[in-house]
Order: structure tokens, then sequence, then C-alpha cells
């Protein structure tokens, strides 16, 4: 987020998705967003964001990447798109089929690399518009979101409301049946009202897709609007939802006799509070009664106003005293506190999550037994690091882990017993040390300790601030406060990007040095989430230096040519965008001299 941050910073557009998120907060429509989303501005930044992207290197039905795009001078990349929306017709969407966990297959529909990064100018442009009137509890495909929010906000209705009743509702393959005619009404009704944008959009919609033919109906998964598009179908269910009780408010005064919700308890409304991530969602009711009312209430409403049908088999209410429900791979059951106490939310992983770890886990295990290498070593770590990272905000996660590695440990044990050293793990790295610190036996493969997958504690689940967002300067100062938060992400990510011909001192010593700085360049400042991180010999390699702890500085990939750079035209075009002051320049040049290089003007 950080890296979108400031790349919207370098274009002079931050002031421009300002001002359109104001506008719309306070019930503007938009008639003229096409000039904007074509201007030079925008479509280098979509160029920018999207290279980032892992997507970018998948092909579409012409094979291009974004190897294509990068062969190409910017003002070659402005004219591609604005000659190609001039009478625009999206290319054929390449169908791909993607397992899921319960042996089904999901749909994706891959857009070319040209349509994509359309889309993403598209997108750029169309999202602070939307966000500024999407409803404050739906959390998928949204800026600083995440499912650890959707579920803090079950908890927090579990705990605070002592809400027990659940109506969970599955939409029938809901990125394949969205309604295209209702979704244009939408989103002119959201305040896009720019014909041109809209019929753009359409064709977006309408395109074909591989052996398949022309789409009639759905969003392709896969597709960089489509997520947004997502979100903008379900926004009238949410709003819906939050006018029939939240949001309700009653046509008396209530004020001097009792408090909101005493008021609204006196009416015959349906109270219930939604939590969407994107097509899923729960309704949380105080009791059963009211659960049936709001099942059939939901189900009449997707079906009549939304063409949407739900899944019988999969859509039920549930009484969380009695029985769990699911929820992002999530486990929610109101158990007592106490013999006496009240109900809280307990939360563990699902079965078949699982179920699935097991299965992933044991698939490493065999790749080290074939080859005990570091690079496998580090696949496990990294494995282990993303689930602990994930499920850490379950209440029960150190129990549903302690169970998971008893279920695998005579596998373990097993096939690695005869290609590495078992025993209570010393002389870790600063990062093994700093999230591991019980005294749990492991493995030692190629030097390399793995990570325990029962050392893991539970961890506060924290509800959303709503005034987090990237598109008011309040919102991205809370931004940049939590950035801190996420270096265990980012460093899963480093984990498991592969560095050729690196030895195991490199790769262990480059991840300690980026978790001691808390994610931070060291000449900056600024958080570096993975792919911005190179890692600098304080003392080159070729005079004499090495890859200990202490020879090692974590570096934005920009910094880290300046600092090598004896080119000047390379030097100013890495100077002027990156906009640092008097006092980095001082550090990269002192940089600089250790590598016997001339001082930066």
């Amino acid at each position: 987020m950080q890296t979108r941050l400031r790349y919207a910073d370098y274009y002079n557009l931050t002031s421009t998705f300002d001002e359109l998120y104001e506008r719309s907060k306070i019930g503007e429509n938009f008639t003229r967003l096409y000039d904007l989303i074509t201007s030079r501005e925008n479509i280098l930044l979509a160029y920018r964001n999207i290279k980032r992207n892992s997507g970018a290197k998948t092909p579409g039905t012409d094979g291009k990447t974004i190897s294509y795009l990068k062969n190409l001078k910017d003002e070659q990349i402005v004219g591609l798109v604005r000659n190609k929306l001039i009478s625009y017709k999206p290319d054929k969407v390449r169908r791909k089929m993607i397992p899921k966990p319960n042996e089904e297959f999901r749909p994706l529909g891959i857009p070319t690399i040209e349509d994509r990064l359309i889309q993403q100018c598209f997108k750029q442009i169309l999202e602070p518009i939307t966000e500024a009137r999407f409803y404050n509890h739906s959390y998928g495909f949204r800026p600083m979101r995440s499912t650890h929010h959707a579920l803090a906000r079950v908890q927090y209705l579990i705990n605070k409301g002592k809400l027990h009743y659940v109506v969970d509702i599955d939409i029938k393959g809901f990125f394949d049946n969205i309604n295209h005619t209702k979704l244009m009404k939408q989103l002119w009704n959201i305040g896009i009202r720019d014909r041109k944008v809209l019929a753009i959009i359409s064709k977006m919609l309408k395109a074909e897709i591989q052996g398949e033919g022309i789409s009639i109906k759905g969003v392709p998964q896969g597709g960089i609007l489509s997520p947004l598009l997502s979100n903008v179908v379900l926004n009238d269910l949410d709003q819906w939802i939050a006018r029939q009780w939240e949001k309700f408010e009653p046509d008396f005064n209530y004020h001097n006799i009792c408090n909101r919700n005493a008021a609204l308890k006196r009416t015959n409304l349906k109270e219930g509070y939604i939590v969407r991530y994107a097509d899923d969602f729960k309704i949380l009711c105080r009791d059963y009664q009211t659960a049936v009312k709001w099942f059939h209430a939901v189900r009449l409403y997707l079906k009549d106003r939304l063409k949407l049908e739900i899944s019988e088999g999969k859509s039920q209410i549930t009484n969380l005293r009695k029985r769990r429900s699911e929820f992002l791979v999530f486990t929610i059951k109101a158990e007592r506190k106490g013999k006496n106490g009240r109900r809280v939310a307990q939360t563990g992983i699902s079965e078949k999550k699982k179920k699935q770890i097991k299965q992933q886990a044991k698939t490493i295990i065999k790749a080290i037994q074939k080859e005990p290498t570091t690079q496998n070593a580090l696949k496990w770590n990294g494995f282990i690091l993303g689930i602990h990272n994930y499920f850490k905000k379950a209440t029960l996660v150190n129990l549903d882990f302690n169970r998971i590695y008893y279920d695998i440990s005579r596998t373990m044990y097993n096939r690695l017993r005869q290609k590495a050293y078992y025993g209570k793990p010393i002389n870790t790295t600063y990062f093994f040390r700093k999230f591991y610190q019980s005294n749990h036996k492991t493995f030692r493969v190629a030097k390399t300790w793995l990570y325990p997958m029962t050392d893991v504690q539970t961890r506060n689940n924290l509800c959303f601030k709503q005034d987090t967002t990237p598109y008011t300067p309040r919102g991205r100062m809370e931004i940049y406060k939590r950035l801190s938060k996420s270096v265990a992400i980012e460093i899963n990510k480093l984990m498991k990007s592969y560095i050729p011909d690196r030895n195991v001192e490199y790769l262990d010593n480059r991840i300690s040095r980026y978790s001691m700085k808390s994610g931070k360049c060291e000449i900056t400042g600024i958080f570096l989430p993975a792919e911005d991180v190179h890692c600098h010999h304080y003392r080159p390699r070729h005079l004499g230096g090495g890859d200990e702890f202490d020879n090692l500085r974590i570096v934005h990939r920009d910094i880290h040519r300046l600092i090598h750079s004896k080119n000047k035209q390379i030097i100013n075009n890495l100077t002027t965008p990156i906009q640092i002051d008097e006092k980095p320049i001082k550090k990269i040049n002192q940089y600089r001299k250790v590598c016997n290089l001339e001082k930066l003007q």
C-alpha cells in the first residue's frame, strides 16, 4: 500500500484522488471522468502499479506479458491506451480453471496485458468514488481491509452485541451470474455518470471468452476491475440491510426517554447486522425468529432486485451457542466464558483448511527429504510463517496447530531423521528468535532451522478504523502508522522469492536484517514492501566484504542502484522520482565511498 501511495505522489495524482473521494462523499455525481482516465499521469501510474503484480507475468490470449510493455517508452504506452480506447473492443479473455479445496473448479478469465492496463486506468479513478459510498462493514477487495477485520467485526457483534444467531447465505456462482444491465444502473446510481466511461465498461463485461463465446452475464474473475464491480453490485444489499436497522432513524423523538437502540426495539423492525467479505457474508441476529425473517428477506432481495440465486444446501441459520459457523476458513462459536459467565466468540481453523494444511505440509516434507537444500528449508519456513500469520487471530490457534502437528509429526520424523539434525534450536537467526522462542525440538536442514508448527500464540483481533483510507490526508497518516505491523507478511514474501547463487548465511541474514529494521530502508527510513527490498553489502564482496549480518544493509531497490551507479544519466533519472533530501544523500555518499565511487552532487 505504501508503494501505491508513493507512486500516486510521483505522478501528482494524490490530490486528484482526494478530490474525487470528497466530492463523492457529499453525494456529487461525475460526468467527466474519461479525460482523467486517459490522462498521461493516470496511464503511467497504472503501468507502474501493474508491473509489480505477480499476475503481470501471466499471458493472455495474445501471449503477451508485462515484458511487452516494459520495452515501450512512456509516450508509447500512453498512445497505446488512448488509441485503443477511441473505438474500444476488448481482446478475447483467456479461460483458466483453478481447482478449489472442495474438488470443484473456479473459472478464471484472464484479459490480455493491454486490457489489464486499461482496466487499471479505470480502477484508479473509479475506486475513490466508490470507496466514499461503500458500506462500512464490507471488507473484501478494498484498500487496507482484510479478512481479519471482517472476523473482528463478527467477534465484536457476538461479544458486545450478544448476537448469537447467524444467517449464512451462499450466492450461487456469484461472479458468473452478475446481471450486466443491473450493474450498469448501479454504477449510474453510485455517481458514475460519464456515458463514455459506462459504454467502455459495458464492452469490458461483454468481452468474448476464448472457447465459450461472448459473455451475457457475470464478470471475469481475474480482471483487475472485476473486484470493484462486484462490490458495486453487493453494495446495494449492504445498504438495504443497514437501512432496515443499523441506519434506520425512528420518526418520533426518542432522545429524552431512551437511546436509539431502545427506541428501535419498540418497533417491529428486524434487528440484524451484515458483515461481508466479497460474496461471503453473514447477518447476525438476536433470536431465531428474526433470523428466519432475514433469511427469506435477503433471498427474495437477491432474486428480485439483483437477479441472483442462492445455494439452498449451503445457506442456513446457525445458533452459535450450539453449533459452529464457518467464515473465511475460520470457525466461530459463542462459548460461555467461565461457569456462569457471558458468551464470547471462540474462533479456530475450519476442518477443510486443517486438512489442506496437513496435505501442503507433507508435500514440502517430501521435497525436503528428496532434496535437503536451503531453498526447500526456506520454503517450509515461508509456509509456516504464512499460515501462522493468517490464523494467529483465532482464539484456538495454538490448540489447532498442536493437533495438526501431532497428525504430521510421525511423517515428518520418519522422512527427515536421516536427512537432517533433530534437536532444540541453538544459534538461530534474529528473526527466528523474535517469532519462535519456545524450546520445541525441530529439524536443521542445510544449516537452516525449520520453524516449528506448534509455537504460535493468539493475537488480539482489532476492528477496522473507518477513517483509514488512502484518499484523505488523515487516512494516509493512519496507514503509515500501521505499516510496521506488516513486517511478518513481507518477510513471508521475501522467503518465497528465489535468489540464485546465494548461500544460507546471506539468505538468513537478509531476513534477519529486514526484521531488525522493522522493514524500513536504512537510508530513507521508508517502510519497504518485499518487492522493493534490496540487500546491499556495505563493504562489497569484490573488496573483501562477506555475507555476515553486520555487512548487510536493507535499502530500496532504487537507492541500491544509486549507491553503485556510475552513469550520470541513470543517477539523475533515479534521484528525481525518489525525491530524497540532503540527509539520505550524505548516507548514500558514505556507502559510495566504501565502494570507492565518487560522491553524488
